[in-house]
């Protein structure tokens, strides 16, 4: 069953996440996790997650913003690892709060850390949805900054790239520059943490070490999610940066929801 659930989930992810920069890593580590244990879901996903971003690169890079890789994704990296210890520091000082209820057989659980950020994300969608504020455009200047605060949040929470996908349909970039930075900033975080996953199950023995590792499940996940970017790429000349923006904007106000009320 697994073996057609994962990749249509992949495949879905993948097409979505094209234009709009995120939610691939979002919508398809749940589903992993209905599978296995949660850290290998966490690094077969960062594995079909930077698959999916190189391939983005091979085909489109080259429209790639370098100012924006550079100015905005390696303040992001070094953030994350701040966000990781903060990650540890809040959970140590929240000792493990949490409110949980039953919906549909589901037990969802809602963390102050996923309402903070759900709270977070619906005031970026706001932003792209509200007439007076839709045509804002971000300064060039304040890229490290954004840099800072998506690699923060997405250490603290793994939902970086949401955050990154609010912040750059700001600048003023073309659709497909606009897909080619993301995949580019999205594919370096990417290698970070691939590394160390890599270390901790492979090295380290986690979750049943390499024996336990399902990559027969991935490499299917990747061939879908690589399916999903062909298809992305077919209808990126009709895509305007006006529709990403509608795009990013529904698809933070949706995962905003499901966090917010614990379902993911």
């Amino acid at each position: 069953m697994e073996y057609i659930i994962v990749p249509a989930a992949a495949f879905i992810a993948s097409v979505l996440s094209f234009y709009s920069g995120f939610g691939l890593g979002t919508l398809l580590m749940p589903v992993l996790a209905l599978f296995f244990p949660l850290p290998v879901a966490i690094a077969a996903t960062a594995a079909v997650h930077g698959s999916n971003n190189l391939f983005k690169i091979m085909m489109v890079g080259i429209k790639a913003d370098r100012d924006l890789v550079l100015k905005f994704g390696l303040p992001a990296i070094a953030a994350a690892f701040a966000g990781a210890v903060a990650l540890h520091v809040f959970t140590a000082v929240s000792g493990g709060a949490s409110f949980s209820y039953v919906l549909l057989g589901k037990t969802a659980v809602i963390t102050p850390l996923k309402f903070l950020l759900a709270l977070l994300m619906l005031g970026f969608a706001a932003v792209d949805i509200h007439p007076a504020l839709k045509g804002m455009k971000f300064d060039r200047r304040y890229l490290p900054l954004g840099g800072l605060l998506s690699g923060f949040f997405g250490g603290l929470s793994g939902h970086q790239g949401a955050l990154r996908s609010a912040f750059l349909v700001k600048t003023d970039v073309t659709p497909e520059a606009f897909v080619a930075t993301n995949a580019a900033i999205g594919f370096m975080v990417d290698l970070a943490r691939m590394l160390i996953y890599a270390y901790t199950i492979f090295a380290l023995g986690d979750a049943g070490g390499m024996e336990g590792f399902p990559a027969g499940i991935a490499g299917v996940a990747v061939i879908a999610s690589v399916a999903g970017v062909l298809i992305g790429l077919k209808f990126l000349h009709k895509a305007t940066i006006s529709v990403i923006q509608s795009l990013t904007a529904a698809m933070l106000a949706a995962i905003a929801v499901f966090l917010g009320t614990g379902l993911i």
